[in-house]
C-alpha cells in the first residue's frame, strides 16, 4: 500500500505537470538554449528562463481564476464535467489545427517579447487546461462549501500556482543547462520523442477521465 496522504497526490500530480510542461521543447527550455547559443552567452539563456516562466505562469493563472470562480458556482461533479470537455475540445483542436498556429518569433526579442510568447504558446498549448483535474481537489471549492472554503481559496490557489511553476521552472533551467553544456541541440533529430502527440493524448485522456469520473 502507498504511504503517500491521499490528500497530496493532487499536489504531486501538478508536480509532475510541472515537469512535463518543463520537457516540452516548445514550452520555452529550447528557445531559452537557442537565445544563449545565438547570443554566445550562458548568462542570457539563464535570464530567459524568467520570463518564459513568467509568461506561462500567467497563462496558467488564468485557468485558476476561472476555476475558483466556476467552483463557487458550480458542484464539483459539473465543473468535472466542464472541464473534461474543455480537455478533449482542446486536445482535438491541437492534433487538427495547433501544428498550423505556431507562433514565430524572432533571436533579437527582448525578456518582454520573450515573456509574451511564453504566455502565448502556453495559451495556445492549453498549458493551464491540464491542471484541470487536480486543481479542484487542490483548492476543494464547491457551492455546499463555498462560505468555508472562501478564507483558504486564494492562498491555496497561489500555493498550487507556485508549485508547478517552481517545478516547470526546474525543468527547464535542468534541461536547458545540459542541453547547453553538454548534448547540443543536434540531438533532437534523433533522440528526441514527438511530445507534441503526447501533449494532445494527455489532453485528451485527462479530459476522458474528468468526463467518466
Amino acid at each position: 500500500m502507498s504511504s503517500v496522504q491521499p490528500e497530496l497526490w493532487p499536489w504531486i500530480a501538478l508536480v509532475g505537470l510541472g515537469f512535463f510542461h518543463g520537457i516540452n521543447p516548445a514550452m520555452g527550455w529550447l528557445f531559452a538554449v537557442a537565445l544563449g547559443l545565438h547570443r554566445h552567452s550562458r548568462r542570457v539563456m539563464m535570464m530567459a528562463w524568467v520570463p518564459i516562466v513568467l509568461g506561462h505562469a500567467a497563462s496558467v493563472a488564468l485557468v485558476v481564476v476561472a476555476i475558483l470562480a466556476l467552483g463557487l458556482a458550480l458542484d464539483h461533479q459539473t465543473l468535472g464535467r466542464a472541464g473534461g470537455l474543455a480537455l478533449v475540445g482542446w486536445a482535438a483542436w491541437h492534433a487538427f489545427r495547433g501544428h498550423r498556429q505556431r507562433l514565430r518569433i524572432g533571436m533579437q526579442t527582448g525578456m518582454a517579447g520573450l515573456a509574451l510568447w511564453s504566455f502565448l504558446m502556453s495559451t495556445a498549448h492549453g498549458a493551464g487546461l491540464m491542471l484541470v483535474p487536480a486543481m479542484p481537489l487542490c483548492l476543494a471549492v464547491s457551492p455546499a462549501a463555498a462560505t468555508a472554503a472562501a478564507p483558504n481559496a486564494v492562498p491555496t490557489a497561489m500555493a498550487v500556482l507556485a508549485v508547478h511553476t517552481f517545478a516547470m521552472l526546474a525543468t527547464i533551467a535542468t534541461a536547458s543547462i545540459v542541453v547547453y553544456e553538454w548534448a547540443g541541440l543536434a540531438f533532437l533529430r534523433s533522440g528526441w520523442i514527438n511530445l507534441d502527440l503526447l501533449w494532445v493524448a494527455a489532453l485528451g485522456v485527462c479530459g476522458g477521465l474528468l468526463l467518466l469520473g
